[in-house]
């Protein structure tokens, strides 16, 4: 069994970097964009990323099964044989790609027995990479630095801060947002909200709205290494590849594990 070490940690944040050179050949080109069976929006970046992605792990750990989110027709019979997977979104954050603002990322992330022990978050435009792996702590690694250690903001702050997403946000969040009163909200695409939380910027993301496995997986292993949590609403920690449909359910993602956000849920929420 290949071993959860720095050496393969380094080498899928290198990989997530060639991903990231890869969709920015694209960024600023005329790339056609087409929609799936969801309406959701996929580009040759897209593609391109799952690509380059799924022959550099097939190199790197041969022996490991992959799920992509531009590969994800596999059945539940055959994944939940999985002992242990790589979990892709090649382009986290599609929508924000198309808008060219910058706030999207490529994430990888290993899974064993549903819970991610190695993740990297990488955005491409800012050539920052979030990181981690089980018992070794998080870290971010931005331009022209070392990687250098990151930790939740926890207890939370009497302001609360609180994450957003830039293109998703609806009633489901105002009504939240409503009930915390004294608060500042910072929008932002794809994983980079959860990292917000992982680097102590932000004290919550809720996100009550849908997103899928690939979404999280990798932002999660960062954030519970910085010392945090994801949780669903009703504060159980996400887990992995544990039913026939790889949606998530609504989630918090924070830095104060001690704090119950659910009761700012409206019933119909929760």
């Amino acid at each position: 069994m290949t071993a959860v070490d720095d050496n393969l940690l380094e080498a899928i944040i290198q990989l997530s970097e060639q991903a990231g050179e890869k969709i920015l050949e694209i960024y600023d080109t005329d790339y056609a964009i087409e929609h799936k069976q969801d309406e959701t929006p996929v580009t040759e970046a897209d593609m391109a990323a799952h690509h380059l992605i799924e022959a550099g792990l097939q190199k790197l750990t041969p022996e490991i099964p992959i799920l992509s989110e531009e590969s994800a027709n596999i059945p539940f019979q055959e994944r939940q044989q999985w002992q242990r997977y790589w979990l892709v979104d090649p382009l986290d954050g599609t929508r924000e790609f198309i808008k060219r603002n910058g706030e999207f990322s490529v994430n990888i992330a290993l899974v064993e027995q549903g819970k991610a022990v190695l993740g990297v978050v990488y955005a491409p435009v800012m050539r920052t990479s979030y990181y981690a792996r089980t018992g070794a702590g998080a870290f971010k690694r931005e331009p022209g630095r070392q990687g250098h250690s990151i930790h939740c903001h926890s207890p939370v702050r009497d302001k609360i801060i609180v994450a957003g997403s830039r293109s998703h946000r609806g009633a489901s969040l105002n009504a939240f947002l409503e009930k915390l009163v004294e608060y500042e909200i910072i929008s932002m695409g794809s994983a980079l909200k959860s990292c917000l939380v992982a680097e102590g910027v932000v004290d919550v993301y809720p996100r009550l709205g849908p997103t899928s496995e690939w979404d999280t997986a990798a932002a999660q292993c960062v954030v519970e290494e910085a010392g945090g949590q994801i949780t669903d609403t009703n504060m159980a920690i996400l887990r992995y590849n544990t039913k026939d449909s790889l949606l998530n359910p609504h989630f918090f993602v924070s830095g104060d594990t001690s704090k119950d956000w659910s009761v700012y849920l409206d019933e119909e929420i929760t």
